[in-house]
């Protein structure tokens, strides 16, 4: 089933379109892949990022809308990645990056279209792991900038994932969860709120 990508902030997708078309802010993002790109470069596949902050003592998973990511493509593949943060003023451009994420990232994304359940794709970021997910939310109408994981939810990390955690292997919420609080120091993410 094709997976219901949610849409972004209008004014997120601007600020990125606006970094596009500015040759200082793609000069200065270091990204060679960005800079060698020929012809037009376009945001498409948004994504919200979800930061896991912490997970209660009853196993639910803390998150938090961090921003908004956006592949960077041009011609027939992503050659980078824009993110966006929100901030006082509203939804601005963050920065471009390029690396294994994104790649690794489309890779999911291709996978996750052959399950037959209908998804809303979201990435959610486990920074005590150095741990990136792409994340198969199984309410394809909820917001996509709220919720938390559900219980049947599908996390799938990316390459590169913690040693010992496999790349691109799909995990129900209920089962990856317990074996990431056991890796993550207690008090971070269990326990009281932040």
């Amino acid at each position: 089933m094709p997976l219901r990508v949610p849409q972004a902030p209008a004014p997120a997708l601007r600020s990125v379109l606006t970094a596009l078309s500015s040759p200082t802010a793609v000069r200065e993002a270091r990204t060679p892949a960005l800079l060698a790109a020929q012809g037009p470069a376009t945001p498409e596949l948004p994504l919200p990022v979800h930061v896991l902050d912490r997970v209660t003592a009853e196993g639910v998973a803390a998150t938090r809308l961090a921003g908004w990511r956006f592949h960077i493509r041009c011609g027939d593949r992503a050659v980078a990645a824009a993110e966006t943060r929100l901030t006082p003023d509203g939804w601005a451009f963050s920065h471009f990056f390029e690396g294994p994420y994104v790649a690794s990232t489309e890779r999911a994304l291709r996978q996750a279209e052959s399950v037959a359940q209908s998804y809303q794709p979201r990435l959610l970021s486990v920074p005590e792991l150095y741990m990136l997910t792409l994340w198969l939310h199984g309410d394809c109408a909820a917001d996509a900038a709220s919720g938390h994981p559900a219980a049947t939810d599908l996390l799938v990390p990316l390459a590169p994932a913690p040693p010992g955690i496999a790349a691109h292997r799909p995990h129900r919420v209920a089962e990856l969860l317990p074996v990431l609080t056991d890796r993550v120091t207690p008090t971070r993410l269990l326990g009281s709120p932040a």
